[in-house]
């Protein structure tokens, strides 16, 4: 066989192949068959999507409740007003809003114990707070709700990077950065802050592994506020309080938030 016999051989089977009954079949089909399968898997997608949907719209109502409130409305646009004369009104506004969303984190986990408490309110350059009108009963249910803040917090940064994503716009790099560095400053373990309450709930062994956590943090980042929370970490694991009983969903919860922020900050700074 010649090399031309060859070519002619091949030329011929696929001039077979391509008039043979699959291609014939797809040629065929009706387009409202095709179509029909397009839209049947659009519509099986949103059937296994409806709960993350529903799940979204849902926390976004929420969020529009504490605005009704005349108090939060009214001190969250004087809070405005001030940062806007220094930052300028986008920035100040994504930044209001960043900090409202970490409040409501507050109160969405005082109402799932079942605590009353007030809506967000603001306070012109010092920030923000939830008013709760019983004490939790427990320093675990207490932590929860301190680490909702940031948790809540965490996706309002979130947002704002892929805001930035989408759009190239460096504002949202820079309110997604500091909403970032405003949640972890609320990991601080002292006094009423959220790093405060979540500590209470946990033995010394799981602070020090926040504190060793918080030392691999500023290693890998050398940012001077990771470095000032694990420096408080140590002191309250071995020389402070006496530590509550062992609580490892707020540990964990605890060191996925430092891992979150500090991944923020690392990689997301504004260009």
């Amino acid at each position: 066989m010649t090399v031309d016999d060859l070519e002619g051989g091949i030329e011929k089977r696929l001039a077979e192949l391509d008039s043979g009954p699959a291609v014939a079949r797809i040629e065929e089909s009706p387009r409202w068959v095709r179509v029909g399968g397009v839209v049947g898997a659009l519509a099986l997608v949103l059937w296994k999507a409806k709960g993350l949907v529903l799940l979204a719209f849902g926390k976004l109502k929420f969020l529009t409740l504490g605005l009704s409130k005349a108090s939060t409305l009214f001190s969250f646009l004087a809070s405005w007003g001030v940062y806007w004369t220094l930052w300028g009104w986008r920035y100040a506004l994504g930044f209001l809003v960043a900090m409202y969303i970490h409040e409501m984190g507050h109160v969405a986990a005082l109402r799932r114990y079942g605590i009353p408490a007030s809506a967000p309110m603001f306070v012109p350059g010092l920030g923000a707070f939830v008013r709760m009108n019983q004490h939790p009963s427990t320093a675990g249910e207490d932590a929860r709700i301190g680490l909702a803040g940031p948790e809540w917090g965490l996706g309002a940064a979130l947002a704002a990077y892929a805001v930035y994503g989408a759009t190239g716009d460096g504002i949202w790099a820079a309110i997604g950065h500091s909403a970032a560095y405003l949640n972890l400053f609320n990991l601080l373990p002292v006094w009423q802050l959220d790093g405060g309450r979540g500590f209470a709930a946990l033995d010394r062994l799981e602070r020090a592994a926040v504190a060793a956590s918080l030392g691999v943090a500023w290693a890998v980042s050398r940012e001077g506020l990771l470095g000032l929370i694990g420096v408080v970490a140590v002191y309250r694991a071995f020389f402070s309080d006496r530590p509550a009983r062992a609580d490892t969903e707020v540990l964990a919860r605890f060191v996925g938030l430092i891992a979150a922020f500090t991944a923020m900050l690392l990689f997301g700074q504004p260009r």
